[in-house]
């Protein structure tokens, strides 16, 4: 079940009616979370709840144990099998058929075969944002910044919540346990907001990412032969903002929907194609996934004290990682390897990009930051290093002209507004609607779940 999918239009009310019925019984309450969580995860495939639940199980005992041990090579054992089982499991489901591919690819060059077949396993979804969070609360207690909980239905809730469960963000136990202890609230001002920020992510994602991805961007990158260089320029400005509505609208709906019941979550994209430089970038893109790369592996790593080949490794080990973590293919890996080299050259510029500069230069800086950030995205967006030889190929015939329609042009210049305006613009508008009528407010948001609902139907 997508956020999205028609279904969710049934299941998030029924969700909040029960929730509210029962929000004055804490135990109650939690566990029809947890339920309700399990089979928004199930309704995939049910099969895999039990992986989510082992998953769990594992990083519940591992930290009760690693906070009751106390000599320093038993603690290290504990939480490096937190570790190996986490990456493990990951590893088996998400990435055994990618290495196996690269390691036959690599033997046949060689004249050699491999006698292993790939594993006919589908991708449990999420198991990459669960994974994270989970092997973040046992790095917690190894580090002893977080006491580990000691009930389970809570931290099974904490694992498996369904509005971040499967596109995130990624939410740390440090944020959301302490949320589910003592008596909570939930004011109009939390609602009002909360269902907002809900139809803004779903304006996001229906609109703005599907009808870019519909009106011309999957063509073009279908079929990059057949495209002047003009829109194979103009498609992949539409991908950059596609897939930043399609990120931020899911993580949009995620902080949206916990708000509405009372729970308060991180922001996970701020502008990101406002950005001078790709370090700043990445303090505005996926915010929860940078910083978890950034606490859990670069710094572990040694991050920028040591020597500057070091700190280079660092830099691109984190960042390969970063790719490879956003799927099993050579694509996303060479979006990661580009990302970690522009990172690791950029390091001694990021001074003076910090610099108090002019309208110019700061328009400069952001349209040239833009320009490098969209050449990853087109690494991000190929399927193999042949498409991606069409597609430059088709931008060096530096041809114009345009088949793209007028629909096309529509969708990417209301995404440009949208990404644009500043946050202030953005809750100005929320405050006008907040302000209408109930009655009015409830038929408006009636009416965007029909057309939401239609052109989710509609989408090829």
């Amino acid at each position: 079940m997508n956020f999205n999918a028609p279904e969710f239009a049934l299941f998030f009310p029924v969700v909040l009616l029960v929730y509210a019925a029962l929000f004055k019984r804490e135990r109650p309450r939690e566990l029809w979370l947890l339920a309700a969580s399990y089979f928004f995860y199930m309704s995939w495939n049910w099969k895999y709840a039990g992986l989510l639940l082992l998953s769990t199980a594992i990083d519940f005992l591992l930290g009760q144990r690693l906070h009751d041990a106390h000599d320093p090579a038993q603690r290290k054992r504990l939480a490096t099998l937190s570790v190996v089982v986490n990456f493990g499991l990951l590893g088996v489901f998400k990435y055994f058929n990618f290495f196996l591919d690269v390691t036959r690819d690599t033997l046949q060059l060689f004249g050699r075969e491999l006698p292993f077949q790939p594993l006919d396993v589908l991708l449990p979804v999420g198991i990459s944002f669960y994974t994270f969070q989970s092997l973040s609360y046992t790095i917690d207690i190894y580090r002893r910044e977080i006491a580990p909980e000691k009930d389970f239905a809570r931290f099974a809730l904490f694992v498996s919540f369904f509005p971040q469960l499967v596109a995130g963000p990624i939410v740390r136990a440090v944020d959301f346990l302490p949320q589910l202890h003592g008596e909570r609230r939930i004011s109009s001002e939390d609602f009002r907001e909360g269902l907002f920020r809900v139809f803004r992510g779903l304006f996001k994602k229906v609109v703005l990412a599907d009808l870019l991805a519909n009106f011309g961007v999957d063509a073009v990158f279908a079929s990059p032969s057949s495209y002047s260089s003009l829109d194979l320029y103009l498609a992949l400005c539409g991908y950059a903002f596609q897939i930043y509505n399609d990120f931020s609208g899911y993580s949009d709906v995620a902080i949206g929907a916990s708000r509405m019941m009372g729970f308060k979550f991180p922001e996970n994209f701020n502008r990101p194609y406002l950005a001078q430089n790709v370090r700043e970038f990445w303090t505005r893109w996926h915010i929860s996934l940078s910083t978890w790369l950034r606490d859990y592996l670069y710094i572990p790593l040694g991050g920028n004290r040591g020597a500057k080949g070091r700190t280079s490794f660092n830099l691109m080990a984190t960042m390969l990682l970063g790719g490879l973590w956003h799927g099993a293919a050579m694509n996303f890996v060479l979006w990661g390897a580009y990302h970690g080299a522009l990172l690791m050259f950029a390091r001694s510029a990021d001074r003076h990009s910090r610099e108090q500069v002019g309208a110019g230069l700061l328009l400069w800086r952001r349209l040239v930051c833009f320009h490098v950030v969209l050449g990853g995205w087109l690494l991000f967006r190929v399927t193999s290093l042949e498409h991606l030889g069409e597609y430059v190929q088709g931008f060096a015939r530096l041809s114009a002209g345009t088949q793209l329609s007028a629909g096309y042009f529509g969708a990417l210049a209301l995404a440009l507004v949208a990404h644009f305006s500043s946050q202030a613009q953005i809750e100005r508008f929320g405050q006008r609607i907040a302000a209408l009528p109930a009655p009015l407010q409830g038929a408006l948001y009636a009416s965007l779940v029909l057309v939401f609902c239609a052109l989710t139907l509609q989408a090829p």
